[in-house]
């Protein structure tokens, strides 16, 4: 009897929300657990949808970017540009920084650069590269080195294209676009590198897609056979009127 008259006051004495929780999950609806706000991430591309079974109750949730736009709305079209980047030894380009503290190259070392761009049939000044290579390995054996390289082609009032990737200096290597300004907005796709002279003449030839728009024709020259031998014109060396874009970087 005095257990029965204990159980009975520890019943009175439970919170009045404790019970209403109770009768409300066996008699009625499974409470909402999921209160909390959704809110939508722009770095999101991709649509998350979680189903939880709660006393047999399905719920669902979705979150969904709309800040960018999926892939297949992008542009596909593929839009090759060519262009020369040449180290004409007047800007301090390359600086070596031996950050692995050893007498050769080594991991970790770090090669910030700038170079000057030109056309493809090398009359006109375009702008300038600027950016910086990693140094990955070392490698004796071939003579050469493989570094992980950031840069950007600026490109005056036409804009600047952004490149990331392999960069190895005794073979022709291919770098993602990852990105553009000006006409190049939207890009995306890769860019040959081929080594003419390490580390002073390059050939690119781009392969963009995204762009809304063809590019400008005056960028669309029939390129200068890649030899070690090439060279800017002497008009688009001194960036006189007329050799060079509008507002070519320097």
């Amino acid at each position: 009897m005095a257990a029965s008259a204990s159980a009975s006051a520890s019943l009175q004495s439970i919170p009045s929300y404790v019970k209403q929780s109770h009768t409300t999950t066996t008699t009625g609806a499974a409470p909402n657990l999921l209160s909390f706000r959704t809110s939508v991430n722009p770095v999101f591309s991709k649509k998350l949808t979680s189903n939880v079974n709660v006393s047999g109750s399905r719920k669902a949730f979705t979150i969904k970017s709309q800040s960018t736009p999926s892939d297949s709305s992008r542009p596909t079209k593929v839009h090759e540009l060519c262009v020369y980047e040449i180290n004409e030894r007047d800007r301090g380009s390359p600086m070596y920084l031996r950050l692995g503290e050893k007498p050769v190259n080594s991991l970790g070392d770090l090669v910030p650069f700038t170079n000057k761009v030109y056309s493809a049939d090398l009359q006109t000044r375009l702008g300038i590269t600027a950016g910086i290579c990693i140094l990955i390995k070392n490698m004796p054996e071939k003579k050469g080195d493989r570094y992980e390289a950031i840069y950007s082609f600026h490109l005056g009032d036409y804009g600047q294209i952004s490149v990331q990737g392999a960069y190895v200096t005794t073979e022709d290597t291919y770098l993602s676009v990852t990105g553009g300004t000006g006409v190049f907005a939207g890009a995306y796709g890769q860019v040959k590198l081929q080594q003419l002279v390490f580390p002073f003449k390059l050939f690119y030839t781009f392969y963009l897609q995204g762009l809304s728009a063809d590019l400008p024709s005056e960028l669309l020259v029939t390129p200068v056979t890649p030899s070690p031998a090439v060279e800017a014109s002497p008009a688009a060396k001194a960036a006189e009127p007329g050799a060079t874009c509008p507002n070519y970087t320097d």
